[in-house]
């Protein structure tokens, strides 16, 4: 008998908790899952006799490491901040630890002591980053076996509201985490390489530089660059390759209306706003905008707008940002907390709703002095408001490594990410059971 630690049980740990408990009995693994809502475990697990619902407090050391000493395993889904601390948990206590979160530099610097103990700390192993890597690095690979040689490499992921639910003018809703959509970008420019030369984008231009792709059947998408390219290059072991972008997915307007929070300054989390509480939304944006005499706050709000994005005018009132009725009653908010309230309540995913997760690479190489492109695309629809398609690309990917490392199908020890052949490739081919899947179209590029 195996025993699972899962740290988090929150949305994005539906799919992966379901494909564990559906193995358990397969496999003789019990899990034993704690959450802050207690509730929304047993909720999930419905009783399953290979399953508990625990209620100490996972980011008390003193709470966590007698559950992580008798587990074979940690699952931490819990926010990316506190995987340092769990790491340093089970690499004294020699468990493994799974987490879909980036590798943080001081996670990196603890692969000796993993390596010291016998562990394995696989980081990245969700969607993006997770699928990103080990769709990117199969055709990588496969360029490489062949005797190619990749010149640009360029990856876009996002996830949206599906078709059938797409009915608000933003063509978005919340299928993550809604704080972080608000401060996305924030924290530095977005660096990349493009053709041999570095670029950077400062926040305030973020949406406003926007790469534009179609996929067929799927229409039109726009792309904002992620923070940090550059360090993908060593992850994919293309370090002299001349372009590599990574971006966002979003649907046309809504990175321009997004730019438009921005350059008023409404995503900024730095200070707080006074009386907070008594703040409704037309007082916030009014909060934004100079003084003017005589003009209503719809037409100074046209007048920042200018002319020609004032086709974005009726996203802003279909969120309701003139109201003069209700407050937000947060106290001690920050403009982006405010931001983040007025966009939920009207972006939330809705009974019946489904979300989609959009996820786009595109590959130039040369192979015997010949220009090569390849267009890789994956294209998931959640199956509810619960199992959504983000959760299952992040809870997927984590589920099946686990079944791999307490299987013994991965030896890798250390902190480590899964670009290695022997990890990707079964977790990719099992993942086309749940319709997770790449369509790949190669051409010639032509001078």
């Amino acid at each position: 008998m195996k025993t699972i630690l899962i740290l988090g049980a929150g949305l994005s740990a539906s799919s992966m908790i379901r494909y564990l408990l559906q193995n358990a009995d397969k496999y003789d693994w019990n899990l034993r899952i704690v959450d802050q809502d207690k509730s929304l475990v047993e909720k999930k697990i419905n009783g399953h006799k290979r399953a508990v619902a625990l209620d100490f407090n996972a980011l008390v050391p003193n709470e966590r490491r007698p559950e992580i000493g008798h587990a074979d395993l940690v699952i931490s889904m819990l926010p990316a901040r506190f995987h340092l601390e769990v790491a340093k948990d089970c690499i004294e206590l020699k468990t493994d630890l799974i987490t879909p979160s980036y590798i943080s530099p001081e996670m990196r610097a603890l692969h000796n002591e993993a390596l010291s103990k016998g562990i394995i700390i696989m980081n990245e192993i969700g969607v993006d980053p997770g699928i990103d890597h080990m769709s990117a690095m199969k055709i990588i690979d496969e360029i490489r076996d062949k005797g190619g040689e990749v010149t640009s490499f360029k990856s876009f992921c996002g996830g949206l509201i599906a078709p059938e639910s797409d009915n608000n003018p933003w063509h978005y809703k919340f299928t993550w985490n809604p704080r972080n959509v608000v401060l996305a970008g924030q924290g530095g420019a977005a660096s990349f390489i493009h053709n041999a030369e570095y670029k950077y984008i400062p926040y305030y231009r973020l949406f406003d530089r926007l790469d534009r792709i179609e996929i067929e059947d799927f229409g039109k998408f726009e792309g904002y660059p992620n923070r940090d390219s550059l360090s993908y290059r060593e992850t994919y072991g293309l370090e002299n390759i001349p372009t590599l972008y990574r971006g966002t997915l979003r649907r046309p307007n809504y990175c321009k209306g997004f730019h438009v929070f921005a350059e008023l300054g409404m995503t900024d989390d730095s200070y707080k706003l006074y009386q907070s509480e008594k703040i409704t939304p037309r007082a916030f944006l009014n909060a934004f905008l100079p003084y003017r005499k005589g003009i209503s706050l719809e037409e100074k709000f046209k007048i920042f707008l200018r002319e020609d994005r004032m086709y974005l005018y009726d996203q802003f009132e279909w969120l309701g940002i003139f109201e003069k009725d209700e407050t937000f009653g947060i106290p001690n908010a920050s403009p982006a907390q405010l931001l983040e309230k007025l966009l939920v309540r009207k972006m939330s995913l809705e009974d019946n709703d489904k979300d989609m997760l959009v996820m786009y690479h595109e590959f130039e190489y040369l192979f015997k002095g010949e220009k090569r492109k390849i267009v890789s695309s994956m294209i998931n629809i959640g199956e509810d408001e619960v199992y959504t398609a983000m959760s299952n690309t992040v809870g997927l990917p984590v589920a099946i490594c686990a079944k791999m490392i307490l299987t013994g199908k991965i030896q890798e020890k250390g902190v480590t990410l899964p670009v290695n052949k022997l990890v990707y490739e079964p977790i990719l081919e099992e993942l086309k059971a749940f319709e997770i899947t790449f369509e790949e179209h190669e051409s010639i590029i032509e001078d």
